[in-house]
C-alpha cells in the first residue's frame, strides 16, 4: 500500500520490479491523509508507508534474521535511515514540498538539513562507494541498498535546479553511481520515478510563472523622481 511520493514507498515497488515479484498496488494518497485513517491502521498500527498485506498477514516493518550474509548490506540502510534520509527528506519537505501539503516552509529545519545532507552525500561518495565496483560496498550488481538509496536521491530532482546541482555537483561518483542503477534497472528506474518526474515539472512550471509575474510587477513599480 504506496504512495510513490514516498521514498521507501519507491524502495519497496522498485525492489518488487525488479526481481520480478508479483504484487497489486492500492495508492494510499499522503497528501489526503489516507494513510492516518483507522482502516489504514488496522495493516500498519504506525500509520506509515508502505505496508504489506497478504490475506491475515500483515507486514510492515522487517528485519531479516541472516546478520552474516546480509550484514554489509545491512550497515549501509542503517546508515541510511540515519543520515540521508535525516537530511534528503526534510530538507526536500521544507524548500520545496511542504506547500503542496498545505504546510509552512521552515528553513530552519532545512538548513539544518543541508548540514546533514551534505555531509551525507560525502560519506557516500567517500566510503560507501570507494573501490572499483559499480555500486554500493564494490558490487558489480545493485542490490536492495542500491535500491533504497537512490529512492532517496531521486526526490532531489524537485529541486530548483541550482540547488540540486550546489548540493550533487561535487559527488561525481554518486552521479555515476545513479546512472549505473539507472541502466542496470532499465525500464524500472523510470517507470518507479515518474511521478517524481512529473512533480518537478510542475515545480518548474510555477517556478517560471511566479518569475514571470515578479517580473511583470517590477515593470509596473512607478519611477519615483529624486528632483
Amino acid at each position: 500500500m504506496p504512495d510513490r511520493m514516498s521514498q521507501p514507498s519507491r524502495a519497496v515497488i522498485f525492489f518488487c520490479k525488479v526481481n520480478g515479484i508479483d504484487y497489486e498496488e492500492i495508492k494510499v494518497h499522503i497528501s489526503k491523509g489516507q494513510h492516518l485513517t483507522p482502516e489504514f491502521a488496522e495493516i500498519n498500527p504506525m500509520k506509515q508507508l508502505p505496508a504489506i498485506a497478504d490475506g491475515r498477514f500483515k507486514l510492515f516493518e522487517r528485519y531479516p534474521a541472516d546478520v552474516f550474509k546480509r550484514s554489509k548490506i545491512h550497515s549501509v540502510l542503517d546508515w541510511h535511515h540515519s543520515n540521508l534520509r535525516r537530511g534528503a527528506a526534510p530538507y526536500v519537505f521544507n524548500t520545496t514540498i511542504a506547500p503542496i501539503l498545505g504546510r509552512p516552509l521552515n528553513p530552519q529545519v532545512a538548513a539544518e538539513a543541508e548540514i546533514i545532507l551534505s555531509s551525507s552525500l560525502s560519506k557516500l561518495e567517500s566510503f560507501w562507494l570507494k573501490g572499483n565496483g559499480r555500486f554500493l560496498l564494490g558490487g558489480n550488481q545493485p542490490s536492495i541498498a542500491d535500491l533504497s538509496l537512490v529512492c532517496e536521491l531521486m526526490q532531489l530532482e524537485v529541486l530548483d535546479e541550482k540547488d540540486r546541482t550546489r548540493l550533487l555537483g561535487p559527488h561525481k561518483k554518486v552521479q555515476q553511481w545513479i546512472e549505473n542503477t539507472r541502466n542496470a534497472t532499465s525500464p524500472h528506474f523510470d517507470e518507479v520515478h515518474r511521478v517524481i518526474m512529473l512533480a518537478k515539472e510542475r515545480q518548474q512550471h510555477q517556478r517560471l510563472k511566479a518569475a514571470k509575474n515578479e517580473g511583470g510587477s517590477n515593470m509596473k513599480r512607478p519611477l519615483v523622481s529624486r528632483m
